[in-house]
Formats: structure tokens, C-alpha cells, sequence
């Protein structure tokens, strides 16, 4: 029966949330062992550790991801060769010098009294070089829309690591470093498995040409700037937190927007599946599709993620006290969550919005965007703290660069093809009750 039911439902968009809500289960699994496993402090520091690494992650598959897609998807074989080739290139360009600019940080590791800071040094350029192949079969897979490998490969990673993780709680050896070689055991191993398999096409490299490598660069070149501002909002806000108010406070602001993932999941499945429809109706010179379609994809995901919201809202306390354990039951966390799901319902707007810029060729818009929101970002956010003296600040911080972010991107997709936002809710309500209707018909059957 169980069977029946999955293989009726089964097609891109149920596997890409599938395969999300999986890892954000699996991700909040290893959360919630770190936060009994660790002290405040030292969940801290590994939170701001691992942002830090995140953030210059971000260099490559900001450079990468949507030019990647964008150029393959609906290529002809040859070109998907070049492509693949040429990708391989620059990630590998990009790898090769952030590892050589680690190399003198190291030599001044004696002088850095952070721990996390310590941490990233030494380990950052053996893990960046370790993920290289299992980020760019990422890519081709989610092009490819093979969203079962492109769950395989993210299961296998993260699985790895909370394996190990589990095994340092029942033995009383979580610390710092351990986590570090738990990550990087994940790391080495999934980039394996994926050149084996030959997910990697590492083997087109040889199809690689200078035309091919200067348009994805020139394209990447505005791409990354746009996805590394944006990591550097909840960057930006974990320095701010972690020198102003301290890594305790750091780790209860960060257990308190963990659940965010509740949004992020539907956010991420959706831009996998949408981002390649998009790409193929601007392709080819739809104007009105490009926009009805990101209409579609924008006001289902606010639509389904209403009630997740409201329940988050009502169930907060719940829900922290089973991810962080008691000690954080009378915490900021709670509120924090309430806050962040307040105006959580702008962000499908925001990520949509965005994505669609990048696929109308204007990923210049989205930078500069960027760019505005993350000022506004670090100014609300610093001022938020000066004035609550909490991290509270913080959290209510967080609605003015998303709805900067959203009027801006509005004015830059009108310039392409004018429509109104409301026109989006009603777009995606009929789209829910089609959707709706067809599941509905299909599990009856």
C-alpha cells in the first residue's frame, strides 16, 4: 500500500522535497546530538566555525550552481560536455587559489586567539579540496533533474558525519576537533563514491574551451556575488552576535532560526525543480511563461507553507525543548523562532523573485540588490542589539533587508514583463487546488 502510494506520487518535485526534508531531518538529528553532546559555548563556536566555512563555500558553488544550470539544461550532448568541461575548470581554479591564500593565514595561526578561527585555518583547504567532486556532481545531477542522486550524494555526506557524531556522544569524545574529522570523513568519502559512480563527469574535462569557460565566468562572475552576499546575512549576524554579545548567545539565536529549515525545505525543492523550467522557457523567448511560471512556483510555496508557520508559532516552546534539550526551555530561543516565522512567509517572494533574475540573464540586478540588503542587513542588526541589548534586535532585524530585497527585485523583473504580486497568491492558490485535486484522484485510485 505504502509502496502504491510513492510510486503515484513520485516525480521531480516530490523527490526534490523528499529528498530535502530528508537531510533537514538528518541535519536536525545531528543538532540536536551536538547541542546535549557540547556546552553552550562550544555549540558557539562550532556554529560560528562552520558558518565561517560555509561563507567562503559559497565562492565556488555561488561562481558555479546557476551558471552551471543555466548553460546545461536543454544543451545539446556536445555542449553538455563543454559545459561539464569547462565547469570543472574554473571550480577547480577557484579551489586552487583559495587553498594558496590559506596557506599564509596558517602562518599566522601562533597570533589568532579565536578557537573557531583556528579551526577554519587548519582545516578549510584539505575540506574545500575534498568536496570539489561531490559539489560539481551536485550540479550535473540537479540539472540533470535526478533529484534521487542528487539525494544520494547529500545523504551519504551528511550521513557519514552524524554516524561519527553519534558514536563520539555514546563515547563521551565530542569535542571540536573530533567534528572537524567527522565532516571532513564525510567529505572525502561521498567526493569518492561520486567519481566512482561517475556522477562527477570529472572524465569532460578534456571538452573544456576558452569561450565556453569565459561565458559561464562572466555569468558566474555576477551569480556569486549575489549568492555570497546573501550567505553573508546570516554570516554577518553571527559575527555581530558572537562579538557583541558572546558564543552563548550565539548558540541560543542559532537554535532559535534552526527550525527555519521548516521553510527552507518546500524553498529548496521548489528552485531545484523550477530553476531548469524557468531556464527553458526564457530559452526559448517566452516572456509570459518565464513570469507565469515563477508565479506558480512563488505563491504555491507561500500558500503551503502557511499553516507550517502558524503551527511553529503555537508550538515553539515544544520545539525547542526537544532540539536543545532543556537547559534552553528558558531561553530567548523560543521567541526567536516565533520572530523568524512571523515574516517567514515573505521569503518564497525573495528566493523566487531572485532566481528569476538570474535566469532572464540579469544577475547584475540581483547583485546589486544584494549588496543593498546585506547594509541594511548589518545596520538593522547592529542597531537592533544597541537597542535591545539582546538578540532579539537581531531576529526583528531580519524583515527590513527581505522586503528591501523583494521591492527591488520587483522593479527588475516589471522591466522584463509586468505583472502585480498579488497576481502570485492568486496563481498559486489555482495551482494548489489543481495539484490538489490530481493527488487527491491518484491516491484514491
Amino acid at each position: 500500500m505504502v509502496l502504491e502510494l510513492l510510486q503515484k506520487l513520485k516525480n521531480k518535485h516530490f523527490l526534490s522535497l523528499a529528498g530535502n526534508g530528508v537531510m533537514s531531518v538528518l541535519g536536525m538529528l545531528n543538532m540536536i546530538i551536538l547541542y546535549r553532546a557540547l556546552s553552550v559555548a562550544s555549540i558557539g563556536m562550532w556554529v560560528f566555525f562552520l558558518s565561517i566555512l560555509l561563507l567562503v563555500d559559497t565562492f565556488r558553488s555561488g561562481f558555479l550552481t546557476t551558471a552551471f544550470i543555466k548553460f546545461y539544461a536543454g544543451a545539446s550532448e556536445s555542449r553538455k560536455l563543454e559545459v561539464i568541461g569547462s565547469t570543472w575548470f574554473i571550480g577547480g581554479a577557484i579551489t586552487i587559489i583559495l587553498m594558496l591564500l590559506n596557506v599564509p593565514a596558517y602562518l599566522f595561526l601562533p597570533y589568532v586567539k579565536n578557537p573557531s578561527m583556528v579551526l577554519f585555518v587548519e582545516w578549510f583547504g584539505i575540506i574545500y579540496l575534498a568536496s570539489l567532486p561531490s559539489f560539481l556532481a551536485s550540479c550535473v545531477v540537479q540539472a540533470e533533474q535526478r533529484f534521487d542522486q542528487l539525494l544520494m550524494i547529500r545523504f551519504l555526506s551528511q550521513g557519514i558525519f552524524i554516524f561519527f557524531v553519534i558514536i563520539m556522544a555514546f563515547t563521551n569524545s565530542a569535542n571540536l576537533q573530533n567534528i572537524i574529522y567527522a565532516y571532513l570523513g564525510g567529505a572525502v568519502v561521498t567526493s569518492l563514491f561520486t567519481i566512482l559512480i561517475g556522477w562527477s563527469k570529472i572524465s569532460a574535462f578534456k571538452y573544456r574551451t576558452r569561450p565556453c569557460i569565459k561565458e559561464v565566468f562572466d555569468f558566474g562572475k555576477y551569480s556569486v556575488g549575489t549568492t555570497l552576499g546573501s550567505n553573508l546575512f546570516g554570516t554577518s549576524n553571527t559575527m555581530i552576535i558572537n562579538f557583541m554579545l558572546g558564543p552563548a548567545a550565539l548558540a541560543v539565536f542559532n537554535l532559535g532560526q534552526r527550525l527555519m529549515e521548516i521553510i527552507e525545505i518546500p524553498l529548496r525543492s521548489f528552485a531545484a525543480t523550477g530553476m531548469p523550467e524557468l531556464s527553458a522557457a526564457y530559452n526559448a523567448g517566452d516572456k509570459a511563461q518565464v513570469i507565469e511560471t515563477m508565479k506558480k512556483y512563488t505563491g504555491l510555496i507561500t500558500i503551503v507553507l502557511l499553516p507550517a508557520c502558524v503551527g511553529a508559532v503555537i508550538l515553539a516552546d515544544v520545539a525547542i525543548k526537544i532540539i536543545g534539550g532543556s537547559k534552553y526551555v528558558d531561553s530567548e530561543a523560543a521567541n526567536i523562532m516565533r520572530l523568524f516565522m512571523t515574516f517567514a512567509l515573505l521569503y518564497p517572494l525573495d528566493r523566487f523573485f531572485a532566481l528569476t533574475l538570474d535566469v532572464i540573464h540579469q544577475p547584475k540586478i540581483n547583485f546589486i540588490k544584494v549588496l543593498v540588503m546585506l547594509v541594511a542587513s548589518v545596520t538593522a542588526s547592529s542597531l537592533g542589539i544597541l537597542i535591545t541589548g539582546s538578540i532579539y534586535g537581531v531576529a526583528i532585524a531580519g524583515v527590513v533587508p527581505i522586503v528591501i530585497g523583494i521591492a527591488i527585485s520587483y522593479w527588475g523583473l516589471n522591466r522584463f514583463k509586468p505583472f502585480k504580486i498579488w497576481d502570485v497568491f492568486v496563481t498559486g492558490y489555482k495551482e494548489f487546488q489543481t495539484l490538489a485535486k490530481v493527488y487527491w484522484l491518484k491516491i484514491a485510485k
